[in-house]
């Protein structure tokens, strides 16, 4: 009896926590890893939404520059071709601001994607708490039958610039900018696409 107690001896002190701190620096490494995959995935989806917010814009001012050459010359007030006219005249700006620039210069706008109208609300430049995006308030007016309006409520990190040509092709570059702090970033992530336009 005496033989079998000293061979079933238990572990040491030093072997537990051993097997404690090599646990532990499994555990912590593996939530590393998690953390920074979920940093990732979270990041990709900002991006994919912001993306979208501005293939909104470019679709369309796409638009409003073909209706205005279908209606040139006869352009009517409040209709597309005339929100277009109103840019050429308005918001056209010499040259475009820098990428990782994050606040809208003077003549940026918007365009509300639901009415084709240039929306002057003031954007939202900086440290914006989600990615870029339009919020939209939805009014119901007294009317019958009840329809709703999308009016803009507020505009966070995205603006359009246009750029008139100094060339002899007369284009117009509309530079669309997204901009907004993401988790887990030091830096604002920024987003820039360029839709060139040429004036009939």
């Amino acid at each position: 009896m005496l033989i079998n107690s000293r061979l079933q001896r238990g572990d040491t002190l030093v072997e537990v926590l051993f097997a404690v701190a090599v646990f532990s620096l499994v555990a912590v490494g593996g939530m590393s890893v998690m953390n920074a995959g979920l940093s990732t995935v979270q990041r990709s989806l900002e991006m994919s939404l912001a993306r979208e917010e501005m293939d909104s814009q470019a679709e369309v001012i796409r638009f409003m520059h073909d209706s205005y050459i279908s209606a040139y010359p006869n352009i009517i007030s409040g209709t597309p071709a005339y929100e277009w006219q109103r840019i050429i005249n308005n918001q056209v700006i010499a040259s475009a601001s820098q990428l990782g620039n994050c606040t809208a210069p003077n003549k940026s706008f918007i365009v509300n994607t639901k009415t084709a109208k240039v929306d002057n609300t003031t954007p939202v430049s900086g440290s914006v708490p989600t990615y870029s995006q339009l919020r939209y308030s939805l009014a119901v007016p007294a009317t019958t039958p009840p329809s709703t309006t999308s009016t803009v409520a507020s505009i966070e990190g995205l603006w359009v610039e246009a750029v008139k040509s100094n060339s002899s092709n007369k284009f117009i570059d509309f530079h669309i900018r997204a901009c907004w702090d993401s988790a887990g970033s030091n830096v604002p992530v920024t987003l820039g696409t360029i839709v060139r336009l040429y004036e009939p």
